[in-house]
């Protein structure tokens, strides 16, 4: 061979051993990942994404705030809608880590889709009507009177098929002006005096003493609603989103939902 085309070949070399270079530093990047979400990764961050009822969204706010100062190395973002918004997400593949409803039937239509859940707390319902309660209202029996303004969740809503349990069970017929997609839509009517009453989880009527008030349902007549949290099957960050959900149970994550109102699990 001469050395013209010996030349050519040894330059070529060159050229293409300098172009993997940065192709092996990218390929490095993803064993940086996987160190990250196992805790490894130096100044690394592990960004969650956790699909959480709309009932949760104070209390999850402040709890992120926590957990974050905790793990310094993760970043948590949460996606608030009704159970039944985030199952639907969730089927259409939607990227996220873990999942928190707000009641177990949602969560058990989605085994194939989630880890293990667990049950971080429980909620009950009240009657939440404008400060003041202008209206009068003093129980469940009131919602029945046409001339009142009541606002339920839809019924495909877990606080909506826990409302339509609890007028059933008194055998009472109530027509609402409207049906929410979710309980914060329902607060918000009320909030807004669009609504003379609406029927909302506690702790949701704690969020706004300024704008509403609350009135109790008798335990014989009320119902318990249960929080299970699980992780996704499809969490880039398995390791990350199962240590999120194994914290909701610890002491410190339980103090945060029960000084917000909820109960123990």
């Amino acid at each position: 061979m001469s050395p013209f085309h010996t030349g050519r070949r040894a330059a070529a070399a060159i050229v293409t051993a300098a172009l993997l270079v940065p192709l092996a530093a990218c390929s490095g990047g993803g064993d940086d990942t996987t160190k990250k979400d196992n805790g490894g990764g130096s100044g690394s961050t592990t960004k969650l994404t956790v699909l959480a009822a709309a009932s949760l969204t104070n209390v999850f706010q402040k709890a992120s705030a926590v957990y974050e100062k905790e793990h310094p190395g993760t970043k948590v973002t949460f996606s608030f809608a009704g159970s039944q918004e985030l199952a639907a997400q969730v089927k259409q593949g939607a990227p996220a880590d873990a999942l928190v409803t707000a009641d177990t039937k949602t969560m058990d239509g989605l085994k194939a889709d989630t880890g293990a859940p667990t049950i971080i707390a429980k909620n009950r319902l009240v009657i939440a009507t404008g400060k003041g309660n202008p209206k009068k209202v003093g129980a469940l029996k009131d919602l029945a009177d046409s001339k009142l303004k009541v606002v339920l969740a839809a019924p495909e809503v877990p606080v909506g098929r826990y409302s339509k349990k609890v007028l059933d069970a008194q055998k009472l017929t109530v027509k609402p002006v409207s049906q929410e997609p979710n309980v914060r839509a329902v607060l918000s009517k009320v909030e807004l005096g669009e609504a003379d009453a609406g029927i909302v989880y506690k702790t949701d009527a704690a969020t706004a003493p300024a704008k509403v008030d609350a009135v109790d349902i008798p335990d014989a007549q009320n119902a318990v609603a249960s929080y299970p949290a699980a992780t996704l099957k499809t969490s880039q960050h398995a390791a990350a989103a199962a240590a999120f959900v194994k914290w909701l149970s610890t002491p410190e994550a339980q103090k945060l939902l029960q000084d917000a109102g909820f109960q123990k699990p």
